[in-house]
């Protein structure tokens, strides 16, 4: 990343009061963006996004729903951005089952609105569209997804992530193109970091019950996913949104994010990793029946590898020590913005 390109830079953030889009938020302050946030209400009670007392770091807050395409368009029309990073969504495969329909329409349908309001801004020169490594018709082989493998998804909310693909692919090949503006979609696997409070994910569920000294009940101990903290990802959004803008439509196409291969671990593995740090803390297999969702998943990312340069930099034994360290900071009534930016800049010198 260059620092001179963010500075003064008007980027439009989606889902700037989550946890992804928190950590990216933060970051583009502390390179001089001047960011503009589109979001619902933090999800969560307590948050990345008021803990870290973020609103402050921002040039405006809209807290409003994507599928809100007026609203959203207005907002636009303020912040008048060279860039659009585009995180809000439902993002939990469990309640895409409980609530299917909103998750459609907010992962399907709002990306289209954010596609639909940009193409009619001028000043608009990039689009990074996040969607996720669940977007892949998950055949439960042994190697991992590349860019052109096929799209699709068992669960509701990996569907309408490949959906969104669809849609974003359509929206390059019928208008954006046209109008010079470059869009890419990228794909990371499962996050970790600190500051996340979501329900139904590994390690807020960990941190919760030891807090509670409860027992963590686990569902699927033997699934595997890519994890990696949340800054890996995210620096190779922030590089690929900067080349979009710099080398154009070579770059306007999927690209993946994830950990090396041998980070892609089972839960078990993670939770008996989490345990060694706390002694204390116990789990338990869930007994009762659970939805489909996938058990082996790896993303190949020698795209990003070779033609951006970019490469993790954290093992995932130093993500988990990273995690771990930000929930205990916060248990220790530190400032949790200070906290972050050092974890940034570690990682920025790593």
């Amino acid at each position: 990343m260059t620092p001179d390109f963010w500075r003064n830079r008007s980027v439009v953030l989606t889902g700037h009061t989550g946890f992804k889009g928190g950590w990216i938020a933060l970051w583009l302050s502390q390179l001089g963006a001047k960011v503009h946030g589109y979001s619902l209400t933090p999800s969560t009670t307590p948050n990345f996004y008021s803990e870290t007392r973020l609103q402050d770091r921002l040039q405006t807050s809209t807290i409003a729903d994507i599928r809100d395409l007026p609203k959203f368009a207005a907002a636009m029309q303020v912040a008048k951005p060279s860039i659009v990073i585009h995180m809000a969504a439902q993002p939990l495969v469990r309640e895409s089952y409980n609530t299917p329909v909103d998750t459609f329409a907010t992962n399907v349908l709002g990306t289209v609105n954010v596609l639909e309001a940009a193409r009619q801004i001028e000043t608009v020169q990039a689009i990074v569209n996040i969607t996720t490594d669940k977007c892949y018709e998950n055949k439960e082989w042994l190697w991992s997804y590349r860019e052109n493998d096929r799209l699709g998804g068992h669960d509701p909310y990996s569907s309408s992530k490949a959906c969104a693909e669809i849609a974003a692919a359509a929206y390059r090949n019928s208008f954006l193109s046209q109008s010079g503006i470059q869009l890419a979609s990228v794909r990371a696997g499962n996050v970790i970091g600190g500051g996340d409070w979501a329900t139904d994910r590994l390690i807020p569920d960990f941190l919760r019950a030891i807090d509670a000294g409860e027992t963590l009940r686990i569902r699927s101990p033997n699934s595997v996913r890519p994890w990696q903290h949340v800054l890996e990802p995210l620096s190779g959004y922030l590089m690929l949104a900067e080349r979009l803008v710099t080398d154009g439509a070579t770059f306007a196409e999927a690209w993946n994010f994830g950990p090396e291969e041998l980070d892609a671990k089972p839960v078990s593995w993670i939770v008996e990793r989490l345990c060694q740090k706390r002694p204390h803390a116990r789990w338990e297999l869930e007994g009762t029946p659970q939805p489909h969702e996938a058990g082996l998943l790896k993303l190949d990312s020698a795209k990003a590898k070779t033609r951006l340069g970019w490469v993790p930099r954290w093992s995932l034994e130093n993500a988990l020590d990273k995690t771990v360290e930000w929930h205990q900071a916060w248990k220790e009534g530190l400032s949790m913005v200070e906290t972050s930016i050092q974890q940034i800049e570690q990682y920025q010198t790593t």
